[in-house]
């Protein structure tokens, strides 16, 4: 095997860890909502926090002082903090909101529908064409959008109708948070731009729901675990993880393998939660997959 071929593996590594470790902690985050109550503003804003601060500290050890020059950008500065808001706490926020009200397999499926929204704005800004590639990604979420909530009757929603609409918010909140920051992250770099993204994001919502309001004494050991998990690896790992693949893959590729993420909150919260899904909705989530494979794998 040469070095660019084990270098490579190294990238396929990193990135099905951290889909794992997000599919995963999408779940753990569903049982503290809805076996812990867990209150999910103070959850996301303790989330982003700690993690945004972990994902500083790494990047000042391999980058150094580049981590706090971005400050001395004024303009740069001003578009971190809409990020940070508009992009990361709103993607974080709507997201966890879907899993408190629905479950983890379906927000993270919603939420993949993003893409859609991001070929319509560039659609509209002229920025690409609408061809096959596009129509046939549209008809995938699309189809399989309506089987995952329905199971194939339209009169019958299988999905809370508040955990649609987080999921919907959340993929629109995610083109956002995609097509916002992409200068930022030519110039500063992923890990810096999520790390602060992540930082401010979850310090502007401890202002609405201060970390400190809640008493952790009377948390079990596994609540405590799980909880730690859904920061540590669940965020701010599989965030680390999948940046430092990029320098080993190909954004499709990366995109193509991050597939494993809804796989992996599907699976966990079949065996783990007993959450129940029917066939058709089964075919909806197939259907979601093959338009994440459309965009990342068709060529025009």
């Amino acid at each position: 095997m040469t070095l660019q071929h084990q270098k490579r593996w190294i990238g396929y590594i990193l990135v099905i860890i951290s889909a794992t470790f997000w599919g995963v902690g999408g779940t753990v985050s569903q049982w503290l909502f809805q076996q812990e109550n867990i209150d999910v503003t103070w959850f996301v804003a303790v989330r982003l926090a700690i993690s945004g601060l972990l994902l500083i500290m790494v990047s000042f050890i391999t980058q150094g002082k580049k981590v706090l020059l971005i400050w001395r950008d004024k303009r740069a500065a001003i578009q971190i903090i809409i990020y940070g808001i508009f992009g990361m706490l709103a993607v974080q926020y709507t997201f966890m909101s879907a899993i408190n009200y629905g479950n983890a397999a379906v927000a993270t499926l919603l939420q993949y529908i993003g893409p859609i929204f991001i070929i319509a704005y560039l659609v509209i800004r002229k920025v690409t064409n609408f061809g096959v590639k596009e129509a046939l990604a549209i008809l995938f979420a699309l189809l399989g959008t309506y089987l995952l909530l329905t199971n194939g009757h339209v009169e019958n929603l299988q999905v809370p109708k508040r955990a649609i609409i987080w999921g919907l918010l959340s993929a629109i909140a995610l083109a956002f948070y995609t097509v916002y920051p992409v200068r930022l992250l030519a110039r500063w770099g992923s890990l810096n731009v999520v790390g602060w993204g992540m930082f401010i994001g979850g310090s502007a919502l401890s202002f609405i729901h201060p970390p400190w309001q809640v008493s952790l004494a009377e948390w079990s050991f596994q609540t405590h675990a799980l909880f730690w998990f859904a920061i540590v690896f669940g965020t701010m790992i599989a965030f680390w993880f999948y940046i430092d693949s990029l320098h080993y893959l190909f954004p499709h590729e990366a995109s193509l393998l991050g597939t494993i993420e809804p796989l992996m909150a599907l699976l966990t919260s079949i065996v783990w939660l007993d959450v129940s899904f029917g066939a058709w909705q089964l075919l909806g989530v197939v259907f979601i997959i093959l338009m994440v494979i459309v965009l990342s794998v068709v060529k025009k």
